[in-house]
């Protein structure tokens, strides 16, 4: 059977098959049928959408396929993707979708989906989407005329979702005398952080917050920190805060101008939320790609590490199963369960800024809770996807690294759930030899990928 959904959604280059009108079209339509199905009444579905181009156009497509098959549409500004999950629960609506390649170069967008509980479909809901589209039995689904739904916009969404996440932020803590840096990577987060940090009384420097459709996550943000380092070290902040594409994600910058990756920021919160007896179970969610030194920090504090794979929504699955508030990837992606159902970069900075000033610790102080190993990835362009282990030439190349990194190091080697690479990731004792060892796969992987 075909397939539409991966790990995160749909996801495509724009304006091409699946990433296209007409699909956006047949996915309303069948994620309204679903719901009428189970729930026998008018849905109402929150659509929202971050700042690419081609958000509009989908924007408009998913809102007619909804309607068409009887259902309601909210639409709300461009906006994170965490706030269109809390929007989704608040708002009592049935569903709530978002249109978003996240980390992505604008010429991709994807198309995600929230329950009602704010959580994103599992696989079986996927699924059940997926054949309706498939069936070619959509037009003979659709109500007559007297049933069509309605669009309507939701103009105080954003201040909705500012409201929120200042009630994640303890009441007694004030952010006035902190000077914050905030690099909104021309994405969704480019006026709530902004508006949200002013309001709280951050002395706030803002980058990239003028979107033009095109210049998402392009040389900022998440994915490229640099130039916030340079700037926080430069003005003499007291922390930059880089945020991805669709805002859920946090990458940080410390007072010194060194950046504070996902890793870093876990073991900070969870040794802090340990202190404070917030860390349900003593228990810690994170992926297979997590550095070895943040497994390392976790052990020394006696909190237990459990690992998922790479994902947020594996992670919230796995911190759901062990009863864990706390679970994250490298990538800045984490999440507090005891605050909300999905990663929030502006939530995450917002409990990182929390434990520096409970603390009265700078963050260059608070990151040295863990030694990061030294960890590069490389990325293999790809034509065509193969099995890896049917290549015993391959996995003798493999062994031969994993034995120059030796008992501190290790190998993981994956592709990527939403393009066309394989992620080739090695940690070891020294940058050099682990170098050695990624140069050594990749050379040996494009000879049977390319």
């Amino acid at each position: 059977m075909a397939k539409l959904f991966g790990t995160d959604g749909i996801r495509g280059v724009a304006n091409k098959n699946p990433m296209n009108s007409g699909t956006a079209v047949k996915v309303g339509q069948a994620l309204t049928h679903v719901l009428k199905k189970r729930q026998h009444h008018r849905p109402r579905i929150i659509v929202g959408k971050d700042t690419r181009l081609s958000g509009y156009m989908l924007e408009s497509a998913l809102a007619a396929g909804i309607c068409s098959m009887g259902g309601d549409v909210v639409l709300v500004v461009p906006m994170p993707t965490p706030g269109i999950a809390f929007i989704t629960t608040n708002m009592n609506a049935d569903a709530g979708i978002v249109i978003s390649a996240s980390h992505n170069p604008y010429r991709d967008n994807g198309i995600k989906i929230f329950s009602n509980s704010g959580m994103k479909l599992n696989d079986n809901q996927e699924e059940e989407i997926e054949k309706l589209i498939f069936s070619q039995k959509l037009h003979s689904l659709m109500p007559d005329a007297s049933e069509i739904g309605r669009a309507y916009r939701a103009d105080d969404a954003l201040g909705r979702y500012i409201v929120f996440l200042k009630h994640t932020f303890p009441r007694e803590i004030s952010l006035e005398g902190m000077k914050v840096i905030l690099d909104c990577a021309n994405g969704a987060t480019y006026k709530v952080a902004p508006t949200l940090f002013k309001e709280m009384r951050a002395e706030t420097i803002s980058l990239n917050i003028e979107p033009d459709g095109i210049n998402i996550n392009k040389a900022g943000g998440s994915l490229h920190p640099e130039a916030l380092a340079k700037k926080v070290a430069s003005e003499r902040a007291d922390i930059g805060l880089a945020f991805d594409g669709d805002g859920d994600r946090l990458i940080a910058v410390a007072e010194n101008g060194h950046i504070i990756t996902g890793d870093r920021i876990i073991a900070i919160c969870a040794r802090h939320y340990k202190e404070e007896r917030m860390l349900l179970n003593d228990t810690v969610v994170t992926t297979v790609m997590s550095n070895i030194g943040l497994s390392k920090s976790l052990e020394k504090m006696k909190i237990r590490r459990i690992e998922s794979p790479v994902g947020d929504r594996f992670v919230l699955e796995k911190m759901i199963e062990e009863g864990a508030v706390l679970g994250g990837e490298d990538s800045g992606h984490i999440i507090f369960l005891n605050h909300h159902t999905a990663g929030d970069g502006i939530l995450t900075a917002l409990q990182l800024l929390a434990v520096i000033k409970k603390t009265g610790k700078k963050l260059s102080e608070l990151a040295s809770v863990m030694k990061v190993y030294p960890q590069i990835l490389k990325n293999l362009q790809l034509k065509k996807r193969k099995k890896l282990k049917s290549f015993p030439e391959f996995q003798k190349v493999v062994q031969r690294a994993e034995k120059t990194l030796g008992a501190s190091g290790r190998v993981l080697i994956r592709y990527s759930g939403t393009q066309p690479l394989l992620r080739i990731m090695a940690e070891g004792p020294s940058r050099e030899k682990t170098k050695k060892a990624v140069d050594m796969i990749y050379k040996a992987a494009g000879k049977i990928l390319k």
